[in-house]
């Protein structure tokens, strides 16, 4: 089974690179202001629209892509997805927007966003969620995870974010019952330390059974995990 592009976390001591796509100038501006303080991450590049933002990505190589929406010409979401299919190494993709609409979150999780959160964010949200990003983890805002739990909750109300069917099932199969205990655990949007603890496993053994996971099930990162989990009846709202 081929396996979903992933992202390499940075060198221990090299800045997080991270790369601004925006079509509003002053909202640029206001990224890198913020970020540039500090001293562990590094902004290499900024792009106002989603042609801009592959072309630059390709030739800054960010560990991170900080992504709008809605921009002229190629759109973030198209560009999210040019960049993210790469191949192995390829950045790792944070949108960012004013929309709070659930066809962008699940067409940015479709396209292969490793995370996604609201502009009216505190600084200190974005700063944590690049981090996260470049770490190799996904991230959704807790308002986003709600609504992606509650829509799958809707039956007949498919997001399209995952894969489902026979492929799945098969996918699903691969797991040995620790991985998929870890699967459900993940779903439950614990943490690597939580998941040790729930089965009284070294924090070590938990990441090799992630990435294992994702490896097996061919998804990007834990947000695409979760996004599985829901969609193939691993676990279920509320459950």
């Amino acid at each position: 089974m081929s396996t979903a592009p992933t992202h390499e976390a940075p060198d221990a001591g090299r800045p997080v690179r991270v790369l601004l796509a925006d079509d509003q100038h002053l909202v640029r501006t206001g990224f890198r202001v913020i970020l540039e303080v500090e001293d562990d991450i590094e902004v290499v590049g900024e792009a106002a629209d989603g042609t801009r933002a592959v072309t630059m990505a390709r030739a800054t190589q960010p560990d991170v892509v900080l992504m709008d929406v809605e921009m002229p010409g190629m759109d973030g979401l198209e560009a999210t997805r040019l960049i993210t299919g790469e191949g192995p190494g390829a950045p790792a993709v944070l949108i960012l927007t004013t929309f709070d609409r659930d066809d962008y979150l699940f067409a940015a999780l479709r396209a292969g966003a490793s995370g996604f959160l609201l502009k009216n964010g505190t600084p200190e949200e974005l700063v944590e969620a690049i981090r996260v990003l470049a770490r190799g983890d996904g991230l959704l805002a807790p308002e986003i995870t709600r609504r992606v739990i509650s829509t799958f909750a809707r039956p007949g109300d498919p997001t399209g974010a995952g894969r489902s069917g026979p492929d799945a099932d098969a996918a699903l199969g691969e797991l040995t019952p620790r991985e998929r205990e870890a699967l459900v655990l993940l779903a439950a949007g614990a943490s690597n330390a939580e998941i040790a603890a729930a089965m009284h496993l070294g924090e070590a053994t938990v990441k090799t059974h992630v990435s294992r996971v994702l490896a097996k099930l061919g998804l990007r990162d834990r947000v695409q995990a979760v996004v599985f989990a829901y969609e193939n009846g691993v676990v279920r709202p509320g459950g």
